[in-house]
């Protein structure tokens, strides 16, 4: 989130940051995001000054009345009623402005840090060293073509039962995934210092805006209602018939039903995401719906219920894509200490993730590269504003470290502007080396984050010596991603005769296997 106090202070700093990163109309977009400003200040300045006058005349009407000068007294009463209607007027623009603008803001990328090399795409990024050396002969078979002539490795039955970009693993390639999953989240606990998180897997939307995921990517995610995008429809198309108050018995029938059919599937009132929708399809079918089949009453009767108890709250819930969400908002709407914050608080965690991203169609449609599902330890720091650089090079080199220990060749990447994730003010990339590609993909992503994420979040701190509070630095990375680990482990560890070497780091959490495979 941005700092609409400082655009407005220095608007040339946004424009060019922003078409830094690549958007298009910048000094347009600037130029709205002021107007709206200006507009909503004006209405709240109006709305005060509305407000201040119809407090002085309600207290002079007492005044005008004990003097029984009821002509000074009606004109006060008829003064009051027209700033009523002012302050009502000014609250309304207040709202709708003040909604453009929140919207407006939230939907803008974070500001690129200074050193941050400019350019449009991955083509701009930079290289900044590299560890260990690539593998150019033997085999390079592909992992997917490996993991299947193992038998460990099923694409078919996953897609049968889950669709496109699933696997099923299988005998030790699946402990191998467990393993490095036990591995990592070990080193990152005990040599680096991070706390281990079991968070939940399962968020509100207030949660993914406050790390960045909503309202940009809501196509890449998961909802809990796979059905949510018809249902939005036939709410709307309901919503549209309710106002014309002619509902006919057919209509009303389907709205009873998909009203049903939605409690059906919430285990509580507390997860009701389409209460605020669906409140003018219960309105209307409050007045017609003796006419609806016996158990409309009942079925109504829990829904009008249910939305009473949320207090017409909106909520969607989604599958996490990456723990970045669930441990970056431990700090929501919170003040740290700057003792809390003395040194950098770290977390992480091993989950899986779910991201319902399309990938390159020509080398991540089939393995393991790019799946819906996938697991991975994730990395999160919370910072005082000093604290931060610093902290981002531990962090990357922390997941470095990983990629050190099970001896895989790799290359770190400073990510140039217009190929950095929208939250992020500073990103560093680690590369692994793939035999089959013979080239380096990404398998860590450590990003510095600033006060973009904590604003959005409302997590700040206060120091010691003073009386105001700061919003604290975000930082999030992949330590690693655990299923790109595996593909990289095959890959460079495969031999002549189609097995796997395990490394010597994994070999105690898989019971001293040394080999998969014949």
């Amino acid at each position: 989130m941005h700092d609409i106090k400082a655009i407005r202070e220095n608007p040339d700093a946004y424009v060019a940051g922003w078409l830094s990163r690549g958007v298009a109309e910048a000094d347009g977009l600037v130029a709205d995001i002021l107007r709206l400003d200006r507009e909503l200040r004006t209405a709240q300045t109006t709305g005060q000054d509305a407000l201040s006058r119809r407090n002085a005349a309600s207290k002079l009407i007492g005044a005008a009345m004990a003097k029984k000068d009821m002509a000074e007294a009606d004109r006060l009463k008829a003064e009051v009623e027209a700033l009523k209607g002012d302050i009502a007027s000014a609250a309304e623009i207040e709202a709708r402005v003040g909604g453009e603008l929140r919207n407006l803001l939230a939907a803008q990328k974070n500001l690129a840090a200074d050193g941050v090399p400019d350019g449009e795409d991955e083509a701009g990024n930079v290289e900044t060293h590299r560890h260990g050396e690539p593998r150019r002969s033997g085999p390079a078979k592909d992992h997917a073509d490996l993991g299947e002539a193992l038998g460990l490795l099923d694409f078919e039955a996953a897609a049968k039962m889950s669709g496109a970009r699933f696997a099923v693993l299988k005998g030790q390639l699946a402990r191998l995934e467990r393993a490095i999953g036990q591995f990592m989240l070990d080193l990152q606990t005990g040599e680096h210092g991070y706390l281990e998180v079991a968070p939940p897997y399962l968020v509100r939307d207030e949660a993914m805006f406050g790390t960045g995921q909503l309202p940009k990517f809501e196509d890449d995610l998961f909802e809990i209602f796979g059905n949510a995008r018809s249902i939005g429809v036939e709410i709307e198309r309901f919503k549209a018939v309710g106002a014309e108050q002619n509902l006919s018995q057919a209509e009303l029938t389907k709205a009873v039903e998909l009203i049903a059919r939605l409690l059906s599937n919430i285990p509580t009132g507390a997860d009701l995401w389409f209460v605020e929708p669906l409140k003018e399809v219960a309105q209307a079918l409050e007045k017609t719906v003796g006419r609806v089949h016996a158990g409309a009453n009942e079925v109504m009767a829990k829904f009008l219920a249910l939305q009473k108890s949320q207090g017409g709250s909106l909520h969607h819930q989604f599958l996490i894509p990456t723990a970045e969400v669930s441990l970056t908002n431990l700090v929501r709407e919170s003040i740290l200490s700057e003792e809390e914050l003395a040194e950098p608080m770290r977390l992480t965690a091993l989950t899986p993730c779910f991201r319902a991203e399309a990938g390159s169609a020509g080398r991540d449609t089939r393995g393991l590269i790019r799946q819906h599902q996938f697991s991975k330890v994730e990395m999160v720091s919370i910072t005082r504003p000093e604290d931060s650089d610093a902290e981002h090079e531990r962090m990357t080199a922390c997941a470095e470290t990983i990629l050190k220990m099970l001896e895989l060749p790799f290359r770190r990447m400073l990510l140039c502007k217009g190929d950095m994730g929208f939250s992020a003010r500073k990103t560093f990339d680690l590369e692994v080396w793939l035999p089959s590609q013979d080239t380096y993909r990404e398998i860590s992503s450590c990003s510095n984050c600033g006060d973009f994420q904590a604003r959005r979040m409302d997590a700040r701190f206060k120091r010691a010596s003073e009386k105001k509070t700061e919003f604290v630095h975000t930082l999030n990375g992949s330590g690693l991603a655990v299923g790109r680990t595996l593909v990289a482990i095959m890959e460079n560890y495969q031999d002549e005769n189609g097995r796997i070497a395990v490394p010597g780091v994994l070999q105690p959490y898989m019971g001293g296997v040394t080999h998969i495979g014949g």
